[in-house]
């Protein structure tokens, strides 16, 4: 696949994933104080003129490279957990498509790729970004990025997919998803199905940087319970999921799922990629009594 198809599937899976409207998140309906539906809009299109450039980059150059040509674009950081992702994720196949396994293009990172990547963390400002006693991004690293990644991974679900190869993605997510597309038919549905597992299954990494463990784990047990009466299935799953969205943007938006709706994006890519869906496939979810 050429780099430019690559971009255009990337675009793809990050315009699926903003438009879908799902909990919490920006959508079409919602936009944040300081980042909307376009600011996500134009840092997918940042991406994709970028991304065929960074083609034989080194990966934490590709990664600073593709934050770099977001930033005159939006205020605020809306894809930095998504190149994080992604930028892996395109150099993780064979030109037959054959899957060859993110866990090798991670095992050649450099000293100088976790040079890169921290300041691709410092230029896009992420949410609640605190320090680390070891490995900090404001520290010059010593370590290679998988080896910094792993520092990470227990509290940080991006870092985890570096130290285990993508693990929850290809395992969790991808399936996850797709069984959704199956039952619901169309990309939005199955986006928002998805978010709500991954939500019950794993404390999104962002809520718990903002607001501590204890309360991302309290709205991991809420998408539990919409998920146990029914999920989007029902009318009463779909009342209580809505329920969880009005108080996910209480305070500012302070609960915003932001690392779960990355991961999302990264699913969206692999299922792409490895054509289980397509860019032409259906995308809008027809409930009339869905937000």
């Amino acid at each position: 696949m050429t780099p430019h198809a690559l971009a255009l599937l990337a675009q793809t899976a990050c315009l699926w994933e903003v438009c879908s409207r799902k909990v919490g998140n920006v959508h079409p309906r919602a936009d944040f104080a300081d980042a909307g539906l376009i600011d996500f809009a134009l840092s997918a299109a940042a991406i994709g003129l970028a991304l065929p450039e960074t083609a034989n980059l080194p990966l934490g150059a590709a990664v600073y490279r593709l934050v770099q040509e977001t930033r005159p674009v939006t205020r605020s950081n809306t894809n930095l957990g998504i190149v994080l992702l992604l930028v892996p994720l395109t150099r993780a196949y064979g030109h037959d498509g054959r899957r060859l396994g993110v866990g090798s293009v991670l095992s050649r990172t450099t000293v100088e790729d976790t040079r890169r990547v921290y300041e691709a963390i410092r230029l896009a400002r992420p949410g609640g970004l605190g320090t680390a006693g070891e490995q900090d991004v404001y520290d010059v690293p010593t370590v290679n990025l998988r080896e910094a990644m792993a520092l990470a991974a227990e509290r940080d679900l991006i870092a985890r997919q570096y130290a285990n190869g993508f693990a929850e993605v290809y395992e969790f997510g991808v399936p996850v998803l797709l069984e959704a597309f199956e039952r619901f038919g169309c990309v939005e549905a199955a986006v928002i199905d998805s978010q709500l597992r991954w939500l019950a299954r794993f404390p999104d990494s962002l809520i718990a940087r903002k607001n501590g463990p204890a309360v991302a784990e309290a709205v991991a047990r809420r998408a539990a319970e919409v998920i146990e009466i029914g999920g989007l299935a029902t009318p009463e799953g779909r009342r209580a999921a809505q329920a969880l969205d009005r108080d996910l943007r209480r305070d500012g938006n302070r609960l915003n799922p932001g690392t779960t709706a990355d991961l999302i994006t990264a699913c969206l890519f692999v299922a792409l990629r490895e054509n289980r869906l397509a860019p032409v496939s259906p995308f809008r979810w027809q409930a009339p009594d869905w937000l």
